[in-house]
């Protein structure tokens, strides 16, 4: 009933295992593959007829992660998986970005990749074993796929390169890197390392790509068994028609791509297709508009590319390494607790920090099992930002994927949350874009935690590289416009401080770079990246001393663990009453962490007074500061640490005779204490009389 085929190898000392034949038969190509015992099932469909009155390939990719794979039942009120996860988006995005330059050219016909985690064994991440099934599936398909591709994840653990490591190796590890590509090149690395120098980065990319190469060996072994037969594809001949465009749009766009200012460009663009189309492709005619507007993006790329080739000379008429002017302010929004305006050129991010608690940070509901994440950074990029209109609201895959691209280059350079307590939310507004608007969040993510006192320990900017490549000529570009990256080969995106890099993503969209493009890309990075820091720290070289008046402050203090049932209180009775009436936010830790946070220095100093008071006992000899809270004929009881009260007597109002009690005290006074001790009954002994009422400091005894 099964023709069950498989291919089995030895991979980062574990096995991998791709299965086809037995699930999934209907789909031009279906894998299961198993690495440890972490199993992804991928599906590979394409249509047989291309949609009609499309550009463009139509290919969409699916990655779903089962609550099941990990023996868990999800949350919420269904009990069902909803819409995808940040992670799930990411991996969508991941899979995608390799694979989509490896399809045949012309090639459009309407194609879903659909990849889900059905075991997961808690220590390979399943987004290798997704590439690589999402690889294995395509080559046997039969889709005109011009793969495989193999994938691999590299960190560095004491100075050396690890393969694949396990999700407990990754937290000692100070990289995590994923790279995919050909037998031939590098397409694709995402990256987030802790200051790593360049040379450290590109062996890590060469280092995954040759430990890929078995992945694809073992492919190639089972496609030569099982594959499909490759579907033919009909390609028009556009020659003659290419001719045409080209005589009549040439001169209009060499004369728009020397125009320096994007939205003047664009129109002038705009205005040379219209006169192209209505000569060409009037309505009516037997030209299909659409011909005309691929022969129209193909002179487009080639004179812009030509041009960047031969003259050394960018759109805007900057040299190959130069970086646009750059703007940077910070503290421009009044009731935020940190903000930047950070200016590139065309590009600009608005970009906000806000600080919060405990009760303000993110769950996350995952496979490995439900964690907190004090760290948050999310990019909106709303449609006027190019001058367009479009749907507002909804939270996109690009969105999520630049958000996190900037969340991983910003968050080496964090604080540990034992030296810096805080949730930390970063927003960043992209209101003009014209290239690297991630990038632009980088830079701004940076100077606004520096504006809300966020002790970092060094700034970090981002730049985005592109490349020209004609045969054997080829031109890296610093800081690329919308246009180069559209029209270019390469978008390498490249952040970190001036120790080195703490984040990296590249995507390439041709088959042939090589290490020593590579290698000038990330040396040409740096230069800009150093150059982009200098003019950040025109507005702010470091964090602020002190935080804005509207941050919450927080305190926090280590008690017992048996302690914190007297803290919380039955039912959560004892710590609802501090709040109250304190007015602080308190947030207990399984490890006995109390954060009392409030904007009130003394709201804070109340409840922290009271959550001692109930863990610890006040010490004999110590000062401190009470409220007189009843007036008896012997003396004043005055409540001193937290709950517990003890008697002033008489005696021990003031350093000489009192005669009555009223005089000196009143209900409600606040008053220096000092402890004296216990009576035999166990009852506390209070004194004021040596104390300096103003200062709280013990006074020397009156003599007589």
């Amino acid at each position: 009933m099964f023709d069950v085929q498989t291919v089995e190898i030895e991979w980062g000392g574990r096995p991998l295992k791709i299965e086809t034949g037995k699930v999934a038969r209907q789909a031009d190509g279906a894998v299961m593959v198993t690495y440890g015992e972490t199993t992804v099932m991928c599906t590979a469909v394409a249509d047989r007829t291309p949609r009609v009155g499309i550009d463009f390939f139509p290919l969409t990719v699916n990655y779903q992660e089962k609550a099941y794979a990990a023996g868990k039942v999800p949350g919420g009120y269904f009990k069902r998986e909803g819409r995808p996860s940040e992670k799930e988006t990411l991996v969508c995005r991941l899979i995608d970005r390799p694979i989509r330059p490896l399809f045949a050219k012309g090639f459009k016909c309407e194609t879903q990749i659909i990849a889900t985690v059905l075991s997961h064994d808690l220590e390979n991440d399943p987004d290798i074993v997704a590439l690589v099934a999402t690889s294995a599936a395509l080559t046997l398909s039969g889709i005109p796929f011009m793969g495989p591709i193999g994938a691999a994840r590299v960190g560095v653990i004491d100075g050396e390169y690890v393969l694949n490591p396990t999700l407990d190796d990754m937290e000692d590890s100070e990289l995590d890197l994923v790279v995919a590509g050909t037998q031939d090149a590098v397409l694709m690395v995402e990256s987030e390392a802790k200051e790593l120098s360049e040379d450290m980065m590109l062996g890590a990319v060469m280092y995954g790509h040759e430990q890929m190469q078995a992945v694809m060996d073992a492919i190639i072994d089972l496609a030569e068994r099982c594959a499909k037969e490759p579907r033919d594809i009909a390609i028009k001949d556009l020659s003659e028609l290419q001719g045409k465009v080209d005589g009549l749009a040439e001169k209009g766009l060499r004369a728009a791509y020397k125009e320096a200012d994007k939205m003047t460009r664009q129109e002038l663009v705009a205005a040379t297709k219209e006169k192209t189309m209505a000569e060409l492709a009037p309505e009516g005619g037997d030209v299909d508009p659409l011909e005309v507007g691929t022969c129209f993006k193909v002179l487009e790329k080639n004179i812009v590319r030509g041009s960047i080739i031969e003259t050394k000379v960018r759109i805007d008429g900057r040299a190959l390494d130069q970086v646009r002017p750059i703007v940077a302010e910070v503290g421009i929004l009044p009731r935020a607790h940190g903000s930047a305006l950070f200016t590139r050129g065309e590009t600009q991010a608005l970009v906000v920090t806000t600080l919060g608690t405990g009760e303000d940070e993110q769950f996350v509901d995952a496979l490995e099992g439900t964690y907190k994440q004090n760290f948050m950074l999310h990019y909106n990029f709303p449609p006027f930002s190019v001058g367009e209109t479009g749907r507002v609201g909804f939270t996109g895959r690009r969105e999520v994927g630049h958000g996190k691209l900037a969340w991983r280059a910003v968050h080496p350079v964090m604080p540990s949350k034992d030296e810096f307590p805080y949730t930390v939310r970063i927003v960043s507004e992209i209101t003009e874009s014209n290239g690297s608007s991630s990038m632009a969040s980088v830079c701004g993510a940076s100077l606004a935690m520096m504006d809300a006192a966020i002790p970092l320990s060094r700034p970090v900017s981002g730049i985005a590289m592109g490349l020209i490549k004609e045969g054997d000529d080829f031109a890296v570009l610093s800081d690329i416009l919308g246009d180069e990256d559209h029209l270019g080969d390469m978008d390498f995106k490249v952040a970190g401080s001036e120790e080195g890099i703490t984040s990296l993503q590249m995507d390439i969209k041709i088959t042939g770079i090589t290490e020593e493009i590579m290698r000038i890309a990330l040396d040409q990075a740096k230069g800009g990246r150093v150059h982009i820091l200098g003019e950040m720290a025109k507005a702010l070289t470091e964090a602020r001393s002190e935080m804005g008046a509207y941050a919450p402050r927080i305190e926090q203090i280590k008690i017992p663990v048996d302690k914190i049932r007297d803290v919380i209180g039955t039912g959560g009775k004892v710590i609802r009453q501090i709040v109250e009436e304190t007015g602080a936010k308190i947030n207990v830790e399984d490890d006995g962490t109390v954060k009392v946070a409030s904007n009130d220095a003394e709201s804070i100093e109340a409840a922290m007074t009271w959550i001692k008071s109930l863990t610890s006992e006040p010490e004999e000899g110590m000062i401190y500061t009470g409220k007189v809270v009843k007036v008896m004929d012997f003396g004043a009881f005055v409540n001193f640490f937290g709950p517990k009260d003890g008697l002033v007597h008489i005696s021990e109002l003031a350093p000489r005779r009192v005669e009555k009690v009223s005089d000196i005290v009143s209900e409600g006074q606040e008053v220096k204490v000092k402890l004296l001790g216990f009576d035999n009954r166990g009852k506390v002994r209070l004194s004021m009389k040596n104390i300096d009422q103003e200062t709280g400091e013990e006074v020397a005894a009156e003599e007589g």
